[in-house]
């Protein structure tokens, strides 16, 4: 099962945890792309308070709401660099950090001396000129939108880690949840856990169903894909396992890879059982 995660703090500690905890995966890198499409409307927060106000042509209540979670935001990393912070374990506190030093930046807000950034002493805060983004599904009249904020796309390009976790062990895959519960957004790391949990749960079925004997693989594929779903109860509720031909194919071929079955002439045998 894959998982993509950008470069940076996080995926250093993810890999290196990984590493350490000796669990099985393989690593590619690529360059990969994240992109804002909307507007932006630039100025002082109180700026841009009033021409929110007074925009047409867009869902204000929404945009209200998002203006004043930025407006938090902003507040919030200005009290910490009144007194000076390190700013990588600012940024641990998400990718939207990143966002606010880089308007600061632009404004002439900051001091920073490689490790520590403050806001430079003098700075009126309420008269710093920022830029409150919002995506263009919000709007419903673009002419109307533009006569108050301007179009905005932001594209970055960045190296990305294609990881594949190749553990078939339940242990092995509570471990990797664990650690990947603090390294990844929690729906994404569930996401992950169960279909690893959910292929090792196939994976026994496949291995149970040779036992002593040897099978035709397209006899193999074809029993299990008419079997799926398979649903399995469990203390807090019910999980069910699908898996389409194609994925069952590729499971056949890992399983054959880790050394637990071995395919001759069309033929599949088992050679170990899982833990």
């Amino acid at each position: 099962m894959r998982i993509v995660v950008k470069e940076g703090p996080l995926a250093e500690g993810l890999l290196k945890e990984l590493r350490n905890s000796g669990i099985k995966f393989e690593m590619r890198t690529k360059t990969g792309h994240e992109g804002f499409i909307g507007y932006a409307i630039e100025g002082t927060l109180e700026e841009i308070e009033k021409t929110i106000e007074n925009l047409e042509g867009v869902d204000v209540s929404l945009l209200k709401e998002g203006f004043l979670s930025f407006k938090e935001s902003v507040l919030h990393i200005i009290e910490h660099l009144k007194a000076g912070e390190d700013v990588e374990r600012l940024l641990t506190e998400g990718s939207w950090v990143g966002d606010v030093l880089d308007q600061l930046h632009r404004a002439g807000a900051l001091e920073y001396d490689g490790k520590t950034v403050r806001l430079r002493e003098g700075v009126d805060v309420e008269g710093i000129k920022f830029e409150f983004k919002f995506p263009f599904n919000l709007v419903h009249d673009p002419e109307a939108v533009e006569k108050g904020a301007k179009q905005f796309v932001f594209v970055d390009l960045v190296r990305e880690y294609e990881i594949e976790i190749m553990e078939w062990e339940v242990e092995r895959i509570n471990l990797f949840g664990n650690i990947a519960s603090r390294y990844l957004p929690e729906e994404t790391a569930l996401r992950v856990y169960f279909a690893l949990i959910g292929r090792s749960i196939i994976a026994k079925e496949i291995l149970k169903a040779l036992e002593g004997e040897k099978l035709s693989e397209d006899e193999l594929i074809r029993g299990f894909t008419r079997a799926l779903p398979l649903a399995i109860p469990t203390p807090r509720g019910t999980l069910v396992i699908n898996m389409s031909q194609k994925a069952l194919e590729d499971t056949l071929k890992a399983l054959k890879k880790a050394g637990y079955i071995d395919i001759k002439g069309g033929k599949v045998r088992k050679l170990r059982d899982l833990p």
